[in-house]
C-alpha cells in the first residue's frame, strides 16, 4: 500500500510541475492545486499509513490503553488544506482580473503588454 501511495505522490508531483511549466496561467493554477495535494499526501504517507484509536486518554490512566493515531500530521494537513484553499482562491481571482485586463491567458503575451 505504501509503495502505491509513493507512486501516486510522485505522479502528482510530476503532473503539477508539468502543468506549472506550461504557458497558460490557468494550467499554472491547476498545477499549484496539484502540488498542494501532493504535498498533503506526502505528509500523510510519511506519518505512516496505520489505523489507530483516537488519541484520548481515559479517565484515571496516564497514557492511552491501545495504540493511537498520531494527530500531528492530521493537524498539519488540515492547516495546509485551508492555506491552499486561500491561495487557490486568490490565484483564481488574480487570473480573472488578468484576463479582464489583457484578454489572454498566455504568460508570454501578458509579459509583453504595457497595461
Amino acid at each position: 500500500m505504501e509503495s502505491l501511495m509513493a507512486v501516486a505522490i510522485g505522479v502528482l508531483f510530476a503532473a503539477a510541475i508539468y502543468m506549472m511549466l506550461r504557458r497558460s496561467i490557468v494550467k499554472l493554477v491547476i498545477g499549484l492545486m496539484l502540488l498542494s495535494n501532493a504535498a498533503n499526501l506526502l505528509i500523510f504517507a510519511m506519518a505512516g499509513m496505520v489505523r489507530g484509536a483516537p488519541p484520548l486518554v481515559p479517565e484515571g490512566l496516564s497514557a492511552p490503553a491501545a495504540a493511537v493515531a498520531d494527530p500531528l500530521p492530521q493537524a498539519l494537513v488540515l492547516t495546509a488544506i485551508v492555506i491552499a484553499f486561500g491561495v487557490l482562491s486568490f490565484a483564481v481571482v488574480l487570473v480573472r482580473r488578468a484576463w479582464e485586463v489583457v484578454r489572454a491567458d498566455d504568460l508570454d503575451r501578458m509579459k509583453d503588454t504595457d497595461t
